[in-house]
């Protein structure tokens, strides 16, 4: 048998997965991971806790699958973007916890860079808004704020990375500082064109080109894990970041195909080929996991509240006691009786940004019930996520491409049929959803699985997707376009009126 192994390090857990070459799950270990609040708006995670949790997942799910280190042939790394780790080169100790994505401590400097008038450039050069969510702008923050962090830097003596840099480093003992394109497309430092860091970037946000890590696309030789580690030396084969991993393990490799993850947030890509395309729906451009040095794209759209609003469900309204309820309970009434819900709670995301928004729930009656608002909390999953793709298909007929067929989906709350025939419901199109959910390890294994000789195309990956289930569209278009005109009257409420 061939065994691949992929470490999963996401926000709230890190994992490990053995698959077998069919692709096929054959043992899984998670541990959480402890968020840091240090005041509202910041978020941090322990880069030793990250390293922790990773190799001791690693160790248990080959203790699972009852195989040695010497049986797998390949390693494949995916991870949580924009999180940002600084350390020292020489003894390998965080000068400064991660900064997460989420955090929004960096904002002041992104004020700056829209006042300087360089929005226009950074998305040229790196299909990205300003924003606090990029790494960019966090290392900037570290680089300022930790005490002697500046001069360490510019004697040298300090390394940069997301994530996946962070474990490979740890993984070789030192010996390799490295990332792919897809995690350097998300620093807000990367130009997306020529697979390169950016002078003119790194000097707007006065960052030492020293601190950075070398590129390799996606699939490649990244090094190898040290044999003390897991028993046998690993070729590290493949990185990429969470989504561009998903959107690969979905053998999403041609243009106009589509994956939404169902997570905390939702996460939509479009595959775009080598064509960079720049959105004008308010989406944006990134690169997508690549098997050679030609530059690869993708569309992206992000919401902010996905299945998180399951767990508003649970934990602010108490009208479920487990997320595994909200299905039974939406069930128990016919539709969501007018009632609409905007889980605006951290403002919107793509399309709409508008980071004031707060949530509504509006269209009450006095028949509305528990029922009725859990239904409509659930339904706004897939509203939100039919405006993204209603956006990416703008986009791509605007730039002369074909409407989108078909919409694969993976993440935690696609198994909620009810939602995924929603989803079909509001966008006319087959939903479909994988054999396999867990396609954002998988799609780090068969990265690996690419560089290492395990797989030989991408035809071959393409080959192996199946899917469990097929979601047919059930109403009349018209239908549905009604129900979205209702949820874009919705999310108009969200706005304060100044803002109007």
């Amino acid at each position: 048998m061939t065994y691949l192994l992929a470490l999963d390090q996401g926000t709230s857990s890190s994992r490990s997965i053995v698959f077998n070459k069919q692709g096929r799950i054959v043992a899984m270990a998670q541990r959480e991971l402890t968020q840091i609040y240090p005041q509202p708006g910041w978020v941090e995670h322990d880069p030793l806790e990250i390293w922790r949790t990773q190799l001791a997942t690693a160790r248990e799910a080959l203790a699972k699958a009852g195989i040695t280190a010497r049986e797998v042939r390949t390693l494949g790394i995916t991870n949580q973007r924009e999180t940002t780790v600084l350390w020292n080169r020489k003894t390998g100790i965080p000068v400064h916890n991660a900064i997460v994505w989420q955090d929004r401590r960096a904002e002041p400097t992104c004020v700056d860079l829209r006042a300087r008038g360089l929005a226009p450039t950074i998305k040229a050069k790196t299909g990205l808004l300003i924003d606090a969510y990029f790494s960019g702008t966090k290392l900037k923050w570290i680089l300022d704020h930790v005490p002697g962090a500046r001069q360490q830097a510019a004697h040298g003596e300090l390394a940069f990375g997301t994530v996946d840099s962070w474990l490979i480093w740890q993984l070789t003992h030192g010996a390799v500082h490295a990332t792919d394109v897809s995690n350097a497309s998300r620093t807000m430092l990367f130009n997306v064109h020529s697979n390169q860091w950016d002078v003119e970037l790194l000097q707007a946000l006065d960052i030492p080109a020293n601190l950075l890590p070398s590129i390799k696309p996606s699939s490649a030789l990244f090094g190898v894990v040290s044999s003390d580690l897991l028993g046998a030396a690993i070729p590290i084969g493949g990185v990429a970041g969470d989504q561009q991993s998903a959107l690969f393990g979905q053998a999403c490799f041609k243009p106009g195909m589509v994956k939404n993850t169902y997570g905390t947030g939702c996460f939509m890509l479009m595959h775009t080929g080598h064509h960079f395309q720049t959105s004008t729906n308010g989406l944006i451009t990134t690169s997508a996991a690549q098997t050679t040095a030609l530059p690869e794209f993708a569309m992206e759209g992000s919401v902010f509240v996905g299945g998180a609003v399951v767990q508003w469900l649970r934990d602010g309204l108490h009208a479920i006691t487990s997320s595994a309820e909200v299905q039974a309970l939406a069930e128990s009434v016919p539709d969501a009786g007018g009632v609409m819900v905007v889980p605006a709670f951290t403002g919107l995301g793509a399309p709409y940004w508008k980071p004031d928004a707060r949530g509504s729930i509006t269209g009450l009656s006095r028949g509305s019930t528990l029922a009725h608002i859990a239904r409509a909390a659930l339904e706004s999953i897939a509203f939100q996520s039919a405006a993204l793709l209603q956006a990416m298909s703008r986009d791509a007929v605007q730039a002369g491409g074909l409407a989108v067929a078909e919409l694969r989906v993976d993440g935690g709350a696609c198994v909620n049929n009810l939602l995924m025939q929603f989803q079909a419901d509001l966008l006319g199109i087959p939903v479909l959803r994988p054999a396999v959910i867990e396609t954002t390890a998988l799609g780090a294994a068969y990265l690996a699985g690419l560089s290492t000789g395990v797989f030989q195309s991408s035809d071959e990956l393409g080959s192996l997707w199946r899917a469990e289930r097929r979601f047919e569209p059930t109403v009349a278009p018209r239908y549905a376009a009604e129900l979205m005109a209702r949820w874009e009257h919705a999310v108009r409420q969200t706005v304060l009126p100044t803002e109007r």
